[in-house]
């Protein structure tokens, strides 16, 4: 049997580097930190988690579901104040969507069609 003990991080393709750090790092705030490799790429720091952006020319990501983001693949990071974190999407022209659950959890898209869920903790 396997025990997994912790996640370590996840990896995120996107295929403009400079659009996705201005937001992972601009809109979101997230901390770059060292990588040890030399393909294109960024990695940032969320406690003990990591987030691994990586380069992938012509990368789109298509949902399978657009009309409810939160039934796709997604991230999901916790965060304390939802009224200002979608002021910061929307004056970001991030699309956003609120979860359909009524749960205090707002879904974003980064600029590759990632998709991004936020929830009050």
């Amino acid at each position: 049997m396997i025990t997994v003990q912790a996640p370590l991080h996840v990896a995120i393709n996107v295929s403009d580097l400079n659009h996705a750090q201005r937001f992972y790092g601009g809109v979101l705030g997230l901390q770059p930190v060292e990588r040890p490799f030399s393909f294109p790429g960024v990695w940032y720091q969320v406690g003990a988690f990591q987030i691994h952006l990586i380069v992938a020319e012509g990368y789109q990501s298509t949902p399978q579901n657009p009309e409810k983001w939160g039934r796709n693949g997604h991230l999901a990071l916790a965060i304390s104040d939802l009224e200002a974190a979608k002021a910061a999407l929307v004056q970001a022209g991030c699309p956003v969507q609120t979860s359909a659950s009524g749960r205090a959890t707002l879904f974003t898209q980064d600029p590759d069609g990632n998709i991004i869920e936020l929830s009050a903790v």
